[in-house]
């Protein structure tokens, strides 16, 4: 998938994504607990979309900087965030615009799955942050795809894409599944500890006509859906 391949539905993908659950209940507040007290901390958020992430941290109290791939998405993130968060176009498979030690912390929301390789990515991310620093990230869990499709190999690295619908408007997600021991290889081999791995349950603040019913009615705590890491650089 192309990096700026949000573009052709940035504003629909922008309203889904402000009160959808796995968005907006799920995989954002998961983020937040994860990253914890952040204030006066300096953060990329790396791959940052139309900003929601970053508001959310900015208001926590941090100094927050962010990119993305898409120039559709900088700009509805420049219109949520002002002039206060520094924010450009760039490719995560690049050399980054930063210098070296540069953030206490790095998010990467939902990003990785969308690389075949993660070497690169993984590697430019330590770079621009400082030592021990951490890496906040949210991924596909790596079970989707066997529980989904159980003929499919789950060794294998593996693309797929799959069709949503954005607040109406239909729209196309390009993904690599690859298993959880070669997601830690990599990490290992970027010079990243994972010192947390996290499958939480949506918010408790989530609207009950929101859930899936096992989970509204109390059966169940929590689903698959996405995996969420803590890293530190060595």
């Amino acid at each position: 998938m192309k990096a700026d391949h949000y573009d052709e539905f940035a504003a629909s993908y922008d309203a889904e994504n402000a009160g959808s659950l796995l968005n907006a209940w799920y995989e954002r507040p998961a983020m937040l607990r994860l990253a914890g007290d952040v204030r006066g901390h300096k953060i990329l958020d790396a791959g940052c979309g139309s900003g929601p992430l970053s508001a959310e941290l900015r208001d926590r109290g941090a100094d927050m900087t962010g990119f993305d791939g898409s120039p559709a998405m900088i700009e509805l993130a420049r219109r949520r965030l002002g002039d206060d968060v520094p924010l450009t176009v760039a490719d995560l498979t690049q050399p980054l615009p930063y210098a070296d030690d540069a953030f206490d912390d790095v998010v990467a929301s939902l990003v990785l799955h969308y690389f075949e390789d993660w070497h690169p990515p993984l590697t430019e991310l330590h770079r621009v942050l400082k030592p021990g620093g951490r890496l906040i990230l949210s991924v596909n869990h790596p079970l989707i795809r066997p529980f989904l499709y159980p003929d499919e190999d789950y060794f294998a690295l593996r693309q797929f894409s799959e069709e949503y619908e954005f607040a109406g408007q239909p729209g196309t997600l390009t993904y690599w599944h690859r298993p959880l021991h070669a997601m830690s290889d990599a990490f290992a081999a970027a010079g990243f500890s994972i010192t947390s791995m996290a499958e939480p349950p949506p918010s408790p603040d989530t609207p009950s006509e929101l859930l899936p019913p096992r989970i509204a009615s109390g059966e169940r705590t929590a689903f698959v859906s996405f995996l969420f890491f803590v890293l530190e650089a060595r």
